[in-house]
Order: C-alpha cells, then sequence, then structure tokens
C-alpha cells in the first residue's frame, strides 16, 4: 500500500531536517545536551525523554492538611536534569524549543484546572542580580517567551538568600521564609505562579504567600519538572543535593494575563 500524501510529506520534511542538521554539525559540531552524543542540540533519545506528561504532584508546604498542588510536566531525573542544568547553568540556549513545549503542556495544564473567575496572570519568581548577571538570561522567562507568552512582573526579593541547593527541607523553608515581596497591591489580580523545577515547594509557597499578603489570588502553580519525593528523601538522609528552583530573574517585558485554556499576552 503506498503511503498517504501527508506521511509522505511528514517523511520528507523530517528526512530535510535531518540533512540539515547533519550539514550544520559539520560546520558547527554540538553535542547532546542531555547524553553527549554528537551531531545534536538534543538528540532523538533525549527528545522522546522530554515529551510532556502533565500530571498534578503536592508536596506538605505549608502544611500536610495544606499541601501545594502543582502542575509538572516531567520528572527531574536523568537526560531531563542534565538538559535542565545544561540549559539552566551551562548556557545550553539550543536545547529551549523542547524545553518550552513542556513547560507549556504544565502550563495549559494547570489553566484548564483553575477554577472560573477574573482572567489568570502568569507570576514567576525573581532571581538575584548576580544570577542573571552569571546566565545572561532569565531560564523561566525565555521558555515563556517561546511558549508565546509573557509574566507580570509583581514579585521581588525582599532581601538576598542563599542557592537551595544542599539544603535538607527545613533549611529551605527557613531560607524562602520572608524572602518574597510584592512590588505593588495586587487587589483583585489572580495568578498562576510558574517555576521550572519543583523540590520541596518552599519557593512556591512564599511566592503565593507574597501575591496574597499584596491582596492578589493564586489560581494554582506550573513547573516545568518534579524532583521525585524519594529523592528529596536520599537528600535530607545523605547529604545529596537535588537542585531546588532557586528562582529565575524578572523579565522585561510587558505584562500578560492569559484566560484559560490559553492566550498569549
Amino acid at each position: 500500500m503506498n503511503p498517504s500524501p501527508a506521511r509522505l510529506l511528514a517523511r520528507v520534511t523530517a528526512t530535510a531536517r535531518d540533512a540539515a542538521l547533519d550539514g550544520l554539525a559539520v560546520l558547527a559540531p554540538v553535542a547532546c545536551a542531555g547524553c553527549g552524543a554528537h551531531d545534536r542540540a538534543v538528540c532523538t533519545g533525549c527528545l522522546e525523554a522530554l515529551a510532556p506528561t502533565p500530571r498534578t504532584v503536592t508536596r506538605p508546604i505549608p502544611s500536610p492538611a495544606a499541601p501545594i498542588v502543582v502542575h509538572a510536566s516531567l520528572e527531574y531525573a536523568g537526560p531531563v536534569a542534565a538538559i535542565l542544568a545544561a540549559f539552566k547553568d551551562g548556557g545550553r540556549t539550543d536545547a529551549v524549543r523542547p524545553l518550552a513545549c513542556a513547560m507549556r503542556a504544565a502550563v495549559v495544564a494547570a489553566l484548564a484546572d483553575a477554577a472560573p473567575g477574573a482572567p489568570v496572570e502568569l507570576c514567576t519568581v525573581p532571581s538575584t542580580r548576580r544570577a542573571l548577571r552569571e546566565r545572561g538570561y532569565a531560564p523561566v522567562e525565555l521558555l515563556l517567551a517561546r511558549s508565546g507568552v509573557r509574566p507580570s512582573r509583581v514579585l521581588r526579593l525582599a532581601r538576598d538568600r542563599a542557592d537551595q541547593a544542599g539544603l535538607d527541607q527545613a533549611a529551605r523553608r527557613a531560607n524562602a521564609a520572608g524572602g518574597l515581596v510584592a512590588a505593588r497591591r495586587l487587589d483583585g489580580r489572580r495568578f498562576l505562579l510558574v517555576d521550572d523545577i519543583l523540590t520541596t515547594g518552599s519557593t512556591l509557597a512564599e511566592a503565593a504567600r507574597a501575591v496574597r499578603s499584596a491582596g492578589g489570588s493564586v489560581a494554582g502553580s506550573a513547573v516545568l519538572a518534579e524532583t521525585p519525593l524519594r529523592h528529596i528523601r536520599l537528600s535530607a538522609n545523605s547529604g545529596e543535593a537535588p537542585r531546588d528552583n532557586d528562582g529565575q530573574a524578572g523579565y522585561g517585558g510587558r505584562t500578560g494575563v492569559v484566560d484559560p485554556p490559553f492566550r498569549t499576552g
């Protein structure tokens, strides 16, 4: 049976894309950000690991009786962890496209679960000037921009804080507590909190507190990837340090308002 015109076009397009990438690799050799394989920014196998599978996860923050509920697209392990680390701290912005697709999926899922009400704005966590200076870009804002949206710049750092990496659960909560403040009153405004990696949930819980303290409300939370609870327990017992969501710098763009299911700002 001959292939349909659509399948034939897809094969031709894939072949042409692969040929173009092979030609580019000769001129500018690159290794996969996930596994180190040659000639692709993200190889086929690692792309499969980045395929989003949105799910809801919880963390017992601020208390087990009132846990924070977060929508996550990926599990922070294996190639996902390697690619995210390369993107955030290794300057591998060539890996942004598949990461942005996964981020968008988490945001869409969170917005779909949001209760009806006022329009929802996206709110990210600001980072220190040092983090922005060293990276040269704000990872979460870059992912959202590639997804077609921009967050509202409503939170700022109230004080300096340590990197969450290497801290146990209690230390993470203490480090995050009181670290954020709203730049202005947020009465009548509703926000979806967005970050890259969820570990204990301390950063998102602090962002929610800051929004509510300024009169705003929280419609939900979304992250690109979540660290499995078993890894968090291992870290607390062994000294292993999974990276927490240490916050990103603010984005110098327009304020974006998003109505479910999704529209760009």
